[in-house]
C-alpha cells in the first residue's frame, strides 16, 4: 500500500529523535536532511547511465546500510559514501555534507555507531522506497524536504532559522513577478542572491510553464549545500547555486561586472549591520549604488534592493522581502527610497502580518521591481495584507486563502477598500517619499460607535440597521419584518429579542436565499463529482487539487454575503487534513480499499492490536452506507443502558443520605449491595432500604446486560464491515470516497460557513436591540424603584433614624 504524505512526514521528523540531545536542531537537521538526499538520489539514480548524478560504485545508500554497527561507521561513511559522490559530480561540494564522524555531536565509540545505525535503519524502510518517485512538480520527497527545513526552522531559534523562507511567502512572490505569464524557455534566468535553502527559488521556477535556469549564491558553507540538495531533490540538479558573500563578492558576474537576469527574488537578513564588510561603498566595481546612494552602515537592508535593481535585466521583474521600516526610515534611506520611486522601479508593495519569518518577529513587506514599466509608471499598488493570517504554534501563518487573496488582487491591480489600492507619485510626494501603507490605506476594524441619543431616549439608529445593507439586499422585505419606526433616524425590534433567530430563518426571501445557495453548491458537486469518479492511478494530485480549488472559488465568486475566499479555505484545509492522502492512495494504487492491522507500540517495547482500519474508506463510512439497521440497533441499545445507568446514579443520589438506603456502604458497587442485601434480607424495619438496594441491584443487571449486548452487537458489525471490503466494486469504493466521504464534508463545511453567515445577523440584531432596550430615563426610574424597596425593607428592620440621617 501507497505511503501517505502525513506518515512519510512524521517518519521522518522522528527520526529526529535519534540525535536530540547531542546538538541543537540547526545541526542535527543536516544529519538527517542529507540521509533523506542520499536515499533519494541512490532510489532515483543509482546504476542509471547518463542520470544527472552520478552514483558511484560503492556509494549508494545500499552500500551504507551495510556499514551499519561498525565501530567506526561514521568515518566510513565519510570516506566510502560521501567523499566518491562529491568526487564524481561537479555540483556537489565537501563542505555541503556534516561529519558523520564528529563525537562532539554523534558521541564517542558504541554510542556514535547505535546512533548512526539506528538512523540509517528508519530510513531503510521499505515506505520509504523513492526509485518511482515523481519529480513533475508533485515531489512528494521534495515536500518532505519543505516539511522537514520547516519544523527545523521553527526548532532552530531566532537566531538560527533564516536559511528558510517560508512556503507561503515563496508562493506569493513567485506569482506576482509574473514567470508565469512570461515566455520562457532554458534561457529565462532565474537568481535569488541570497537563497539559503533554495525553497524561494525552486518555488519560482515552479511557477513558470517551461524549464527555466536558476542561479542561487549563499553565504553559509553548510546552507548552501543544503540548497544543492534541494534543487536535486525538486529534479532541479543543473541548478548553479555558488557559496559566498553577495554584496562582497557576488559569484555570478561577466568581465568583472555582475550579471544580470530576467527574475530577481530575495529573503535577505532583515538590516544586516555588517552588509558593507568587504564592499567597496564609495567605488562599488559593479555600479549598484550609482544613482540612488549608499545605504547606511549599520543598516543593510536597501543594500541588497539595490543589488537586485542592478542585477535585473531592463526587462526584469524582481521581488525581495524587507523590514517596513524600509518604508519610512529616513535620511540616506530616505534618499534612496526615493531615488527608486523618482525612476518608477517600485511596482508595488504589499504589507505582511507580523511573526511570519522564523529569523524575527517583526512585520516585513514584499517590495516588488518592474524595470520594463518602469517609464510610464504614475503609481505603486499597495497591499496592506497585515491582518490575513493564523497562529500555527509560536508563529503567525498565512491560510491559503490570505496568498489566493494578495496573489489576485495585485497581479489584477484591484482597488479594495482597507486593503488595496494603487497611489499615484503626486500623493507619495506629498507624503515626502514616505511609503508606510496605514498612510494611505485605512485596515482598521471600523469601530462600533455607542449612540448618545438612542441610550438616554431610545430607538435603535437607522445607521446600525444601515451598515447590514448586505442582507437587506439578498432580502428586502427581511428588515421591515424586523424593525419598526421609532422616531427620526431611529427604529425598535418588532420581534422580542429571542425570537429573532427563528424571524429570521423562517423568513420566505431568507429561506429561499439558503435554499437557492443548497442549489448552488449542489451543482458545483454533480459537475466535479463526475471528474473526480474518473481519476485514475497516476494522475497529479497537486493539479487536481488546484483545478478543484479554483472551480470552487470561480464558483462562489460574487455570491452575496458569503466570501468566496472563506469557501475556498474550507476546502483548502480539508484538503490538507484528509483529503491530500486520499489523492497520493488513489495515485499510487487506483480506487483499491484495503484493510489492515493498527498495531500500537507501547512504552515497554510490546505490541497491541488495536483492530483493523481501512484509510480510504473508513469503517464508517461502509456502515452508514450498508448496515444502518445494525447502526440503529446499537444506537437502540446504548440509549437504553444509558437511562438505565442515569436512573441508577439518580437513585444513589437520592438514597445517599448518612441515614439512607447507601449511607452505610463505604462503596457503593455490586459486593456491598449484595453483602448489604443478604445482612438485612430478614430485618423487617429494613424494608424499605432492602426494596431501594434491590431496585439499584437490578439496573445494575440490567446495565451490565445492556453493555454485553452491546459488545457482541459491536463485533458482529465489525465483522460485517470488515468482510465487506473485499467484494466492493470499484465504483461503489468511488461512491463512497467521492460522494459519501469527501463531498459530504465539503458539503458540510461550506453549509458551516453559511451558518456562520446568518448567525451573525441574528447576533448583530440582538446586540443592538439590548445595547439600546433600556434609555437612561427607564433605567434612572429602575433605580428609584429599587432604592425606595430597599429602604423600605431597611425601615422593617428598625433602621429609620439612619434613613432620615442620610437624607
Amino acid at each position: 500500500m501507497a505511503l501517505k504524505k502525513s506518515e512519510l512526514y512524521s517518519s521522518l521528523w522522528a527520526s529526529c529523535d535519534e540525535l536530540r540531545g547531542g546538538m541543537d536542531a540547526s545541526q542535527y537537521k543536516d544529519y538527517v536532511l542529507v540521509l533523506l538526499f542520499l536515499k533519494y538520489i541512490s532510489d532515483k539514480y543509482a546504476g542509471q547511465p547518463y542520470a544527472p548524478i552520478t552514483i558511484p560504485d560503492g556509494s549508494s545508500f545500499a552500500d551504507m546500510t551495510r556499514l551499519k554497527g561498525a565501530t567506526d561507521v561514521g568515518d566510513q561513511i565519510n570516506k566510502k559514501i560521501i567523499a566518491p559522490l562529491v568526487a564524481a559530480n561537479d555540483q556537489l561540494d565537501r563542505s555541503d555534507f556534516p561529519d558523520f564522524d564528529d563525537a562532539s555531536k554523534l558521541g564517542d565509540g558504541k554510542e556514535k555507531s547505535e546512533r548512526l545505525t539506528n538512523l540509517i535503519a528508519i530510513f531503510e524502510s521499505r515506505a520509504l522506497d523513492f526509485s518511482k518517485n515523481r519529480a513533475d512538480g508533485d515531489d512528494i520527497l521534495g515536500d518532505a524536504y519543505e516539511y522537514l527545513m520547516r519544523h527545523f526552522a521553527t526548532e532552530s531559534g531566532k537566531s538560527k532559522g533564516q536559511f528558510y523562507t517560508p512556503a507561503e511567502i515563496s508562493r506569493i512572490m513567485a506569482k506576482i513577478i509574473g514567470i508565469h505569464d512570461a515566455k520562457t524557455s532554458s534561457n529565462t534566468t532565474v537568481n535569488d542572491p541570497t537563497c539559503g535553502s533554495g525553497s524561494l527559488l525552486l518555488k519560482v521556477g515552479d511557477e513558470a510553464t517551461t524549464s527555466v535556469t536558476l542561479n542561487g549564491q549563499e553565504k553559509d558553507a553548510a546552507t548552501s549545500g543544503l540548497a544543492r540538495m534541494n534543487m536535486i531533490l525538486h529534479n532541479n540538479p543543473t541548478a548553479l547555486i555558488k557559496q559566498g558573500n553577495t554584496l562582497a563578492d557576488p559569484k555570478f558576474t561577466t568581465n568583472g561586472l555582475v550579471d544580470q537576469f530576467d527574475f530577481v527574488v530575495a529573503n535577505p537578513p532583515f538590516s544586516d549591520k555588517r552588509w558593507s564588510t568587504g564592499v567597496d561603498v564609495e567605488n562599488d566595481p559593479h555600479g549598484r549604488f550609482d544613482g540612488f546612494g549608499v545605504p547606511p552602515g549599520k543598516q543593510g537592508d536597501y543594500a541588497y534592493l539595490l543589488h537586485i535593481v542592478r542585477t535585473l535585466k531592463s526587462t526584469g521583474t524582481g521581488a525581495c522581502i524587507l523590514p517596513h521600516g524600509v518604508l519610512f526610515r529616513g535620511n540616506a534611506e530616505a534618499a534612496i527610497r526615493k531615488n527608486l520611486i523618482r525612476k518608477g522601479y517600485i511596482q508595488g508593495v504589499i504589507g505582511l502580518p507580523p511573526n511570519l519569518f522564523y529569523g524575527t518577529g517583526i512585520p516585513a513587506c514584499i517590495i516588488v521591481i518592474d524595470k520594463s514599466g518602469a517609464a510610464a509608471r504614475r503609481g505603486i499598488f499597495m497591499v496592506d495584507a497585515s491582518s490575513g493570517l493564523i497562529k500555527d504554534g509560536p508563529k503567525n501563518r498565512l491560510r491559503s486563502q490570505d496568498i489566493h487573496k494578495i496573489v489576485d488582487v495585485f497581479n489584477n491591480q484591484i482597488d479594495t477598500p482597507g486593503y488595496a489600492r494603487m497611489v499615484g507619485f503626486d500623493e507619495i510626494e506629498k507624503n515626502e517619499f514616505n511609503l508606510n501603507l496605514p498612510r494611505y490605506i485605512d485596515s482598521g476594524q471600523k469601530e462600533d460607535t455607542q449612540d448618545i441619543s438612542a441610550h438616554l431616549i431610545g430607538g435603535i439608529p437607522v445607521a446600525d440597521v444601515d451598515a447590514l445593507q448586505g442582507y437587506w439586499d439578498v432580502c428586502p422585505s427581511l428588515r421591515d419584518c424586523l424593525f419598526t419606526s421609532n422616531r427620526s433616524g431611529y427604529v425598535d425590534l418588532s420581534v422580542d429579542k429571542a425570537d429573532v433567530k427563528t424571524a429570521i430563518y423562517d423568513h420566505a426571501e431568507f429561506s429561499a436565499f439558503i435554499d437557492g445557495m443548497k442549489k448552488h453548491f449542489a451543482k458545483w458537486r454533480k459537475k466535479q463529482s463526475a471528474e473526480l469518479r474518473g481519476l485514475v492511478a497516476g494522475f497529479n494530485p497537486k493539479q487536481k487539487i488546484d483545478e478543484l480549488s479554483e472551480s470552487l472559488l470561480s464558483h462562489y465568486h460574487g455570491k452575496p454575503l458569503i466570501s468566496h475566499y472563506d469557501v475556498y479555505q474550507h476546502l483548502m484545509d480539508y484538503w490538507a487534513e484528509t483529503m491530500q492522502d486520499d489523492a497520493y492512495l488513489i495515485a499510487a494504487d487506483g480506487w483499491v480499499a484495503e484493510t489492515y492491522r493498527v498495531i500500537e507500540k507501547m512504552k515497554n517495547g510490546k505490541e497491541k492490536d488495536k483492530g483493523w482500519a481501512c484509510d480510504l474508506v473508513p469503517k464508517s463510512l461502509i456502515v452508514a452506507r450498508y448496515f444502518v439497521k445494525e447502526q440503529t440497533a446499537i444506537e437502540k441499545l446504548n440509549a437504553k443502558m444509558e437511562m438505565l445507568a442515569s436512573e441508577q446514579t439518580e437513585l444513589e443520589e437520592e438514597h445517599g443520605g448518612e441515614d439512607d438506603a447507601f449511607g452505610s456502604l463505604d462503596k457503593i458497587n455490586k459486593a456491598n449491595v449484595a453483602a448489604r442485601i443478604k445482612e438485612i434480607k430478614d430485618d423487617p424495619e429494613s424494608t424499605d432500604e432492602l426494596k431501594t438496594l434491590k431496585h439499584w441491584q437490578k439496573l445494575y443487571d440490567g446495565v451490565a446486560k445492556s453493555k454485553k449486548q452491546i459488545k457482541d452487537a459491536e463485533n458482529e458489525l465489525d465483522k460485517l464491515a470488515h468482510d465487506k471490503y473485499p467484494g466492493l466494486t470499484e465504483d461503489e469504493i468511488k461512491t463512497l470516497v467521492v460522494e459519501d466521504k469527501w463531498m459530504t464534508t465539503i458539503a458540510a463545511e461550506i453549509q458551516g460557513e453559511m451558518d456562520r453567515v446568518s448567525n451573525s445577523l441574528a447576533a448583530r440584531v440582538k446586540e443592538l436591540a439590548e445595547r439600546y432596550d433600556a434609555p437612561v430615563t427607564t433605567l434612572a426610574s429602575r433605580v428609584g424603584d429599587l432604592e425606595s424597596k430597599v429602604n423600605e425593607h431597611l425601615r422593617k428592620m428598625g433602621f429609620e433614624a439612619e434613613l432620615k440621617g442620610t437624607g
